[in-house]
């Protein structure tokens, strides 16, 4: 029997799809729309999605829908409980951004912990064809070694992450939080994480509990110099609350590669940030090119799995 399984956001995903291990029917789309879903899907057994939302509105429209493979660790987009109720498997990708993801937190944190972007402005400004010395030393430059590093999520990538922490003579916490935890990870009060922290760096999924995780009670709560990460979701995050964290001093500065609503197409308050101690990127940390290879190829893992009656990485108990 023949599949049909349809990609409806292809351009999400810069790398080789290779043939399933079943006979399919392969439909691609550059991108969709949210009227498109249904047409679309219609007759599809598979629905491979990266950020196209499937609402319940929108899966009761789709009957023969059997499996939604998402492209991405993160699976907010999906209706979880209507997939559950109805028999749809919905299957995740796992541990394929476990260096990527941390490099680009790093290379954040190094940025900022030595006021690179600051240095190169004066650069550009010609403050170093100016010096009466061989230097200049107009921002100050922090080590990494000696500095403690707060981590909030101990998944894959908040460990990768840890690990680059630990390279660099970081003392290294993990912010406590309600089960399920990981095994074997020492956990501190987030309270005391905050705290304590030089660096934060948000490594935890998007959930009713973690929305605007980091307020502005939170951000009072930091050292005036420390900085803060966010490489994992836009919405763990009261942007408004950083903005005013930034514009009074209650931090240091920021590294962002999310945002609450991507892409910006409305526009975003962070868009309009203009200094040296704040970094955004176009939610690009998870996108080096062996990274987006090991999640296609994990792709069609999951997928070949399912179909096989062997289902891996499910996020919902359907199978």
């Amino acid at each position: 029997m023949t599949m049909r399984v349809v990609f409806l956001d292809r351009a999400s995903l810069k790398a080789r799809m290779r043939r399933f291990a079943f006979p399919a029917e392969y439909i691609e789309h550059s991108k969709t729309a949210v009227e498109e879903i249904v047409a679309r899907l219609s007759g599809a057994d598979v629905a491979i999605i990266n950020k196209v939302p499937m609402r319940a509105d929108t899966l009761s429209r789709l009957p023969q829908l059997k499996m939604i493979a998402v492209a991405a660790t993160g699976y907010d987009v999906v209706d979880l409980a209507y997939c559950n109720e109805h028999g749809i498997a919905v299957a995740n990708i796992r541990n394929y951004a476990v260096h990527t993801v941390p490099e680009h937190a790093f290379a954040m944190i190094l940025a900022l912990r030595r006021n690179l972007l600051s240095y190169r402005q004066d650069v550009e400004a010609g403050v170093w064809n100016k010096s009466e010395q061989f230097c200049f030393l107009t921002h100050d430059i922090g080590d990494l070694h000696g500095a403690t590093l707060g981590i909030i999520g101990e998944g894959a990538i908040g460990q990768g992450t840890a690990a680059i922490g630990r390279a660099f003579g970081m003392q290294v916490l993990f912010a406590d939080h309600p089960p399920p935890k990981m095994q074997d990870v020492l956990f501190t009060p987030l309270d005391e994480v905050l705290a304590r922290s030089d660096v934060i760096s948000l490594h935890c999924p998007l959930l009713p509990a973690t929305r605007n995780l980091i307020d502005i009670q939170a951000f009072r709560k930091m050292k005036r110099n420390a900085l803060l990460i966010n490489t994992a979701r836009g919405g763990l995050v009261d942007e408004a609350a950083l903005i005013q964290a930034l514009d009074e001093g209650l931090i240091a500065g920021a590294g962002f590669d999310v945002l609450t609503v991507e892409p910006p197409k409305n526009g975003n308050p962070l868009l309009d940030v203009r200094r040296p101690n704040f970094i955004l990127t176009p939610h690009i940390a998870w996108a080096s090119d062996g990274a987006m290879q090991f999640l296609a190829d994990q792709l069609v893992d999951n997928i070949d799995a399912w179909a096989s009656g062997k289902p891996q990485h499910l996020v919902t108990t359907a199978a």
